[in-house]
């Protein structure tokens, strides 16, 4: 039998972000989502989806099916959502960078790649209004007494982590040299290198992200706790979104200058950023491939760049960005359109496999959710995917950071070490130490 999610309008008195948090308090996993028409906040299980190294598992109402993935591991995540007995559904969730490994056939790690909640409860925020859909009466009421009940959350700190910034910089700085040898010599053209970063105390990731979300300009925010793993973060692009008509928009941006809050360092940095060869050719060349990579799931006359390199501005940083368009090709549906861009070129590299298999060599571990995405997907075919970057994670008891930069022929290795530091200045400044 199909549910339905029951629907109220609450009016809250506390500003979107706060309220979300106080949302998301209610809950042992969640994800908080913040878009252009307002936040979101899902809650609690009502199923669930966890894309394996060879399966698909899916859970809901206490029934677990594992399917077998062969060329593409989305196709049983969609075949299952679009199965489940709820009305309306929306499903959230992270797909790690590697999913993109395994969607053009190489060989996936020993972990997850892509995990999905549906929830049993689901709060949009806008302005002073609460849209709050959930499964049960009482789903609806536990919302609504949060949202009228002033609400102070455990975990408040008042330091900030102590983050070392320069710790790897000459082994990053070596491996940037190797992968600058090996464009020079025609393996590829260019590849985003990264490095971690250790956080060696204990964050309170909702007080880390309030602060720094405050003090941000991100395309999209987000913070999570999925079965352990936490995540927050200032996205500065999309790897997509895809709307209910079908049009379909990616924003590439790469090519990167420093945001000191002085004008007019900045205005000279813009300049910088606007005429420097290296950062032209590697914004060039990621609109290139974001181009072609949308021929796949839209029809070719609808394709176009509807923005080119405007200087976009995202918290420590300004980027040269671009906007490209399409609309879905018949047969063609937002999953496709996610396994066609996955992992957004702009924190992977061109050719994208030759990219993968720099970054696996050059960088010695899995990335997971860095440089992957925060998704947010519906019944009535929307999806919004935010890129992974300016992000903080913690699984197991382990902290970290981690911030690349984009690599090309004209690459010098301490402009890009520069670039990480400039970068990891979006987050490392705002991580809240926890009290318990």
């Amino acid at each position: 039998m199909t549910r339905h999610y029951r629907t109220a309008v609450i009016e809250t008195s506390d500003e979107p972000i706060a309220c979300a948090l106080a949302v998301a308090d209610l809950f042992d996993d969640y994800v908080v989502y913040e878009a252009p028409d307002g936040w979101y906040v899902a809650g609690g299980w009502a199923a669930e989806v966890v894309v394996g190294p060879r399966t698909v598992r899916c859970v809901h109402d206490g029934q677990v099916t594992e399917t077998p993935w062969d060329d593409d591991p989305l196709v049983p995540v969609r075949r299952f959502l679009d199965g489940l007995p709820l009305a309306g559904w929306r499903a959230y969730g992270w797909c790690a960078f590697e999913l993109g490994a395994a969607i053009a056939g190489l060989e996936p790690p020993e972990d997850v790649l892509a995990h999905f909640l549906i929830p049993t409860v689901e709060t949009r925020l806008r302005g002073t209004q609460a849209t709050v859909r959930g499964l049960t009466a009482e789903d609806l009421a536990l919302v609504e007494r949060r949202l009228t009940t002033p609400v102070r959350r455990a975990g408040r700190a008042a330091g900030r982590a102590r983050v070392d910034l320069g710790a790897g910089t000459a082994e990053y700085q070596d491996a940037v040299a190797t992968l600058v040898g090996d464009i020079r010599a025609g393996k590829l053209e260019k590849a985003v290198l990264s490095r971690v970063i250790g956080v060696p105390e204990k964050i309170d990731f909702p007080a880390s992200f309030e602060v720094g979300r405050r003090r941000n300009t991100p395309a999209r925010s987000f913070l999570l706790d999925m079965r352990g793993l936490q995540v927050f973060g200032f996205s500065p692009e999309i790897v997509l979104s895809v709307d209910a008509d079908g049009t379909v928009v990616s924003q590439p941006l790469a090519g990167t200058r420093a945001l000191s809050g002085d004008a007019e360092t900045d205005e000279r940095l813009r300049h910088q950023l606007r005429t420097d060869p290296k950062e032209i050719h590697e914004h060039a060349i990621s609109v290139r491939v974001a181009v072609e990579e949308l021929h796949e799931p839209c029809r070719p006359d609808t394709i176009a760049v509807s923005e080119f390199m405007a200087v976009k501005e995202r918290g420590s940083v300004q980027h040269l960005g671009s906007q490209v368009t399409g609309r879905l090709a018949e047969g063609r549906d937002a999953w496709s359109a996610l396994a066609a861009v996955f992992p957004a070129v702009t924190a992977s590299g061109v050719p994208k496999q030759a990219a993968y298999e720099a970054i696996s060599r050059l960088e010695g571990q899995r990335r997971g959710p860095y440089a992957g995405a925060v998704v947010t997907v519906g019944a009535d075919g929307t999806m919004d995917a935010a890129l992974v970057l300016r992000s903080a994670y913690s699984r197991d008891g382990v902290t970290w950071l981690r911030a690349g930069a984009g690599v090309v022929g004209q690459s010098r290795p301490e402009r890009e070490l520069e670039e990480t530091r400039e970068k990891l200045g979006c987050i490392a400044g705002y991580l809240v130490v926890s009290e318990g």
